[in-house]
C-alpha cells in the first residue's frame, strides 16, 4: 500500500471517529443519558438534571426520583466522567457569594436596631444567612442520602473526590463541606460499638481481612486466632445504614506486660495468657474500611470506648497501650542522613547516631537487606543508633505543631504518650521496609489523656516516658 493510500485510510478513520462522536452526542441529548467519560458536550444534561433536583418543585416523591436519576447517571460514569461530575459540583454549585454578601449586610442591618419589633426581623435575617451559607451541592448530597444505600454511595463519592482534590482550591473547598456533612451523619451518637467474634457472618470476616491495613491476614487460621482465642478481641464501630460493614475496627491482645514484638501477638501457635492474670491490653492494629470517611475522626472514640469496655470486664488490667508501626521513619532517616547537615549542640547525639549507622554501612540496606537482622553482631551495633534516631524522629520531626509521623499524630492527638520504642520488633518485609524493624508503644492513661490531648493540640507538646526522653 502506497503512502497516499495509508494517509487516506487514516483520514477516514479520523472522520469516522468524529462522526461517531457527533452521533453519540446527539443521542445523549435526545435520551438524556450521558456518555461514560462525561465530555463537555454532555455537561449541560447533568447541569439541567441537577438544577431540577434543586428546584424543590413537585413534592417529595418527585424529588426522590430526580435524585435517583442523577445518582444513577453518576454510577454509570467511568472514573474520568466521575471526576468531571465532581469538578462541575465544585466549580458551579458552591456558596453563592453575592447572595451571601447581601444576607450578611441584611443581618448586620437588623442587628443595629434596638426596637422590640425588630426581633422577628433578626430571626428572619439569621435564617436567611444560614440558608445562604448552605451551598446547592450540599442540598444535592442530602437528597442522595435518603436513597437506598445512599450513605454508602456518598462515602464512595467522597473517596473519588479525595483522589483529585489535592492542589485544587475549588475541589478542596467542596471536600471540606463534604467532610462536615458526613461528620454530622457519622456523629459518635449514631455509631454502635460491636465486638466481632469468630461466629460472625463470613461476609463480615472477609471485610476484616480485606481492609486490615497494618498486619495482613494470611489465612482463615490467622483470623481465627485473632478472633477465637480467649486473650484476643476485635471491636468495631458500625452504622445502622451500613449493616455488616464495620467503619473502623481495632484488634486487641490481653498480655502479661507490654508487648514489644509483633510476632509474639500474631503467631498462631503462640500460647495465650490467662486472661484473669493479664495486666495489659495491647491495641496492635486499627484499620478503617471507608476511604471516603477520611478525616471524619471517630477512630479516637473507638479506642476510648474499648478501654472502657475492657476495664469493666477485666478489673485487673493496669496498662492500655498500642504496638504501632512507624511508617514515616525510613523516608525521614534517609533524607536526614543524605542532607549531611550538622545538628545543634543539644542534638549532637543525633549526629553521633548517624555516624554509627554510616560506619555500619549504607543506610538504605537497613530497609532492604533481609540478611542483616539475622546477624547478632549487626543487631548489637545498630540497636543504640536506631533507637536514638527514631526517638528524635517521633519527638522532634514535626508537620506544623503535630508529629510528622501520621500514626504518632493520631495517637498523640488522642491523648496517648510515647511509652517505649522497641528494637527488632517487626522484621516482616513491610516492617523492615518502613522502619528497619522498629515499633513503638503509645500508652493510654485515663487520668492523663485529656491533659495530653490539650497540650499536644495547643502547643505540640508530646508526652513521653523517661526512657524515651533519655534517648534524645
Amino acid at each position: 500500500m502506497n503512502l497516499g493510500s495509508r494517509l487516506g485510510l487514516a483520514n477516514l478513520k479520523h472522520l469516522s471517529k468524529a462522526w461517531t462522536e457527533i452521533e453519540q452526542g446527539a443521542l445523549s441529548r435526545l435520551t438524556g443519558r450521558v456518555r461514560p467519560s462525561l465530555p463537555k458536550e454532555d455537561l449541560e444534561i447533568i447541569r439541567r438534571q441537577i438544577n431540577e433536583c434543586l428546584s424543590e418543585s413537585g413534592g417529595a416523591v418527585v424529588a426522590r426520583a430526580r435524585a435517583a436519576r442523577v445518582g444513577r447517571q453518576y454510577l454509570d460514569l467511568n472514573p474520568e466522567g466521575r471526576d468531571q461530575f465532581l469538578r462541575l459540583l465544585a466549580d458551579e454549585y458552591g456558596v453563592d457569594r453575592q447572595r451571601l454578601l447581601l444576607s450578611v449586610e441584611h443581618w448586620l442591618a437588623t442587628g443595629q436596631s434596638a426596637e422590640a419589633s425588630s426581633v422577628n426581623d433578626r430571626f428572619q435575617a439569621e435564617s436567611q444567612l444560614r440558608s445562604a451559607l448552605r451551598s446547592p451541592r450540599m442540598r444535592l448530597l442530602t437528597q442522595f442520602n435518603v436513597l437506598p444505600q445512599g450513605l454508602k454511595f456518598l462515602c464512595e463519592m467522597r473517596a473519588q473526590l479525595l483522589r483529585i482534590a489535592r492542589g485544587n482550591e475549588s475541589l478542596l473547598a467542596f471536600d471540606e463541606e463534604f467532610k462536615e456533612l458526613l461528620a454530622s451523619w457519622f456523629d459518635i451518637g449514631f455509631l454502635k460499638l460491636e465486638r466481632i467474634t469468630w461466629d460472625a457472618p463470613a461476609s463480615l470476616l472477609e471485610a476484616l481481612a480485606e481492609h486490615e491495613a497494618v498486619h495482613s491476614i494470611r489465612s482463615w487460621q490467622d483470623i481465627k486466632h485473632r478472633l477465637a482465642a480467649v486473650d484476643r478481641h476485635c471491636f468495631a464501630f458500625t452504622h445502622e445504614q451500613l449493616p455488616d460493614q464495620p467503619l473502623i475496627f481495632v484488634w486487641v491482645a490481653l498480655t502479661d506486660g507490654v508487648a514489644g514484638r509483633i510476632d509474639d501477638l500474631l503467631r498462631v501457635d503462640q500460647k495465650g495468657v490467662d486472661v484473669d492474670k493479664a495486666d495489659a491490653a495491647i491495641f496492635y492494629s486499627i484499620s478503617a474500611t471507608q476511604p471516603g470517611l477520611d478525616g471524619v475522626g471517630f477512630g479516637s472514640f473507638l479506642i476510648k470506648r474499648v478501654v472502657d469496655v475492657l476495664i469493666s470486664e477485666h478489673k485487673q488490667l493496669k496498662t492500655f497501650a498500642t504496638l504501632s508501626p512507624i511508617p514515616g521513619f525510613r523516608n525521614w532517616l534517609l533524607q536526614e542522613i543524605g542532607s549531611g547537615r550538622t545538628h545543634p549542640s543539644d542534638e549532637r547525639v543525633l549526629d553521633d547516631a548517624f555516624a554509627k549507622i554510616l560506619d555500619w554501612g549504607s543506610p538504605e540496606k537497613l530497609f532492604t537487606d533481609r540478611s542483616w537482622p539475622k546477624d547478632p553482631g549487626n543487631l548489637r551495633q545498630l540497636r543504640e543508633p536506631l533507637l536514638t534516631a527514631c526517638a528524635h524522629y517521633l519527638i522532634q520531626a514535626k508537620r506544623g505543631k503535630g508529629a510528622k509521623d501520621r500514626v504518632a499524630n493520631f495517637h498523640l492527638s488522642n491523648g496517648a504518650s510515647i511509652e517505649r520504642i522497641n528494637f527488632a520488633a517487626d522484621f516482616s518485609r513491610n516492617g523492615q521496609a518502613q522502619s528497619a524493624g522498629l515499633m513503638v508503644n503509645y500508652r493510654y492513661r485515663q487520668k492523663d489523656m485529656e491533659k495530653n490531648h490539650e497540650a499536644y493540640c495547643r502547643d505540640g507538646e508530646i508526652a513521653q516516658s523517661r526512657s524515651v526522653r533519655a534517648l534524645v
